[in-house]
C-alpha cells in the first residue's frame, strides 16, 4: 500500500479526470506512476548502457555485421 500527498491543484486535476471519464483517481493515479516508471527504468538502462561502453564493458556492433549475422 502507497500513501501519497498531493497538492490542491494535482488533486483539482485527479479529481475532474476522473469525473469526466468515469474512472477512479486511484486508476488514473497508478497509470501515471507506471508510465513514469517506465521511463525511468528505459533512462536507467541508458545510462547504465553508455557506462559500459565508456568502460569498455560493452560494444556497439556494426549495423552491417548485425544483418549479416541475421541472414545465415
Amino acid at each position: 500500500m502507497l500513501a501519497i500527498r498531493l497538492s490542491e491543484d494535482i488533486e483539482r486535476r485527479l479529481e475532474a479526470l476522473a469525473a469526466a471519464t468515469g474512472r477512479t483517481k486511484t486508476f488514473y493515479a497508478r497509470e501515471a506512476i507506471v508510465e513514469y516508471l517506465d521511463d525511468l527504468e528505459d533512462a536507467y538502462l541508458a545510462g547504465k548502457r553508455m557506462e559500459d561502453l565508456k568502460r569498455g564493458k560493452d560494444r556497439i556492433m556494426d549495423p552491417e555485421a548485425f544483418w549479416e549475422g541475421l541472414d545465415r
